[in-house]
């Protein structure tokens, strides 16, 4: 079980960028699939980009080309550069940290969420 901690969301104008970070305590990092997620007012929160232990990469198919997701093993932190920013990704951006082992899930964590808002 590990403890996560997001930063560097904020109010951005559609074009711009922001990047998240998310820093993990509490276990070591390197073994769990780390993933951001969103949630709009309104709906479910939803994948946005995952990344696995083996640095496998997955994302949404409205961020593809626009969000980057990264691990630094080494400062037990995972980011989201997020370009080219659209009003619709404003939402709640939360980190998640999973371990399993085989196809048993051992722990699923979630972060307190940042806001990220695109607007002019």
């Amino acid at each position: 079980q590990v403890q996560l901690v997001e930063a560097g969301g904020g109010l951005v104008q559609p074009g711009g960028s922001l990047r998240l970070s998310c820093t993990a305590s509490g276990d070591i990092f390197g073994p769990y699939n780390m993933g951001w997620y969103r949630q709009a007012p309104g709906m479910q929160r939803v994948m946005v980009a995952t990344i696995t232990s083996a640095f496998t990469t997955d994302y949404a198919d409205s961020v593809k080309g626009r969000f980057t997701i990264s691990r630094e093993n080494a400062k037990n932190t995972v980011y989201l550069q997020m370009n080219t920013l659209l009003p619709e990704d404003t939402a709640v951006y939360y980190c998640n940290a999973q371990r399993s082992a085989g196809m048993v899930l051992l722990s699923d964590d979630w972060g307190q969420g940042t806001q990220v808002t695109v607007s002019s």
